[in-house]
């Protein structure tokens, strides 16, 4: 087992991927950095190589892929994953990786939007979608994350041996948040600088494609773990509907004694009764979800009991 593990998924860098090893081994001269390639074009594997890293690869496309495997095969006491194309200074990770080993968190984030990310990012809709996932999953799950969407972050061994990698592309530091946040899990930040890609580099990120997968993810993630609050919310949406298209019915029943839209008398009905049957569907799901989440506790139990054996044997 590793001490210190530092994953960096790569897609075509191979303009950054050295410079970004160098400066891993750098700040972390202890860490074993692992560069998993997932389908690249260029060279990048063959420049990692050559700059002491060890590549691995993951031929089905998307980061969320490479995560899932990435966590599955790598075992450590913690874990720092960072993108390779050269937007996180380095010098921030020692700092993230003391959380960890020595404070007990779970996970890191590294936060570009306290700092430099608005005046570095040149995208002015990655920046307005930053701020919206953030507000959204800050207010939804009532926590205090600085940055939703950032590429580099510093896990326990407990984070990523529990963490169930969903998604396939870049929507799964979204993902990680709401998982981390929901399980209850000791959560940091470190505001850390951005610098924007080097001229001839290229984002891999779809301004309105990944941002839309982001949106539903969230509202996926909300219904999946705050189930009671996510159906009692639909069935006030239905029955608002319901009750504002019977009352001019009921009005008009009033004023001639006959039901003159008896189509929108019984859609309301019908819509009424969906209201009231995704209210209990909430409290149904919500037990099951709390269920699940003491089941989590003993997992996590279990787990490190299994990386106390684990070190013990080495």
């Amino acid at each position: 087992m590793d001490k210190i593990a530092v994953l960096i998924p790569c897609y075509n860098e191979e303009q950054t991927i050295g410079k970004v090893v160098r400066d891993t081994k750098a700040a972390l001269p202890e860490a074993t950095i692992y560069v998993y390639d997932n389908n690249s074009t260029d060279n990048t594997s063959a420049v990692a190589e050559q700059n002491g890293a060890i590549v691995r690869r993951e031929y089905m496309q998307g980061k969320g892929n490479v995560i899932r495997r990435m966590f599955r095969e790598i075992d450590a006491e913690s874990y720092i994953m960072v993108d390779g194309d050269d937007t996180y200074p380095m010098e921030y990770a020692a700092q993230m990786i003391d959380k960890v080993l020595n404070h007990n968190a779970d996970m890191v984030v590294g936060d570009r939007l306290s700092s430099t990310y608005f005046t570095e990012n040149k995208r002015p809709f990655h920046n307005f979608g930053n701020s919206l996932v953030r507000k959204s999953i800050n207010s939804l799950f009532d926590c205090d994350i600085k940055d939703i969407m950032t590429g580099f972050r510093a896990f326990s061994y407990q984070f990523v041996k529990t963490f169930p990698v969903m998604s396939k592309g870049f929507e799964i530091e979204t993902e990680m948040t709401i998982h981390a946040v929901n399980n209850n899990m000791q959560v940091e930040n470190v505001i850390v600088e951005y610098r924007d890609r080097p001229e001839g580099s290229e984002s891999k990120l779809s301004t309105y494609s990944d941002g839309a997968k982001v949106i539903f993810t969230i509202i996926r993630l909300f219904r999946e773990y705050k189930p009671f609050s996510f159906f009692a919310l639909l069935a006030l949406v239905l029955l608002a509907l319901s009750i504002g298209f019977f009352v001019p019915v009921f009005i008009g029943f009033l004023e001639t004694g006959e039901v003159a839209k008896f189509p929108t008398l019984i859609a309301c009905g019908f819509v009424g009764l969906a209201g009231v049957q995704s209210f209990f569907a909430g409290m149904i799901l919500d037990n099951i979800a709390k269920e699940n989440r003491k089941k989590f506790e003993m997992d996590l139990i279990l787990l490190h009991r299994h990386k106390s054996e684990a070190m013990k044997s080495e």
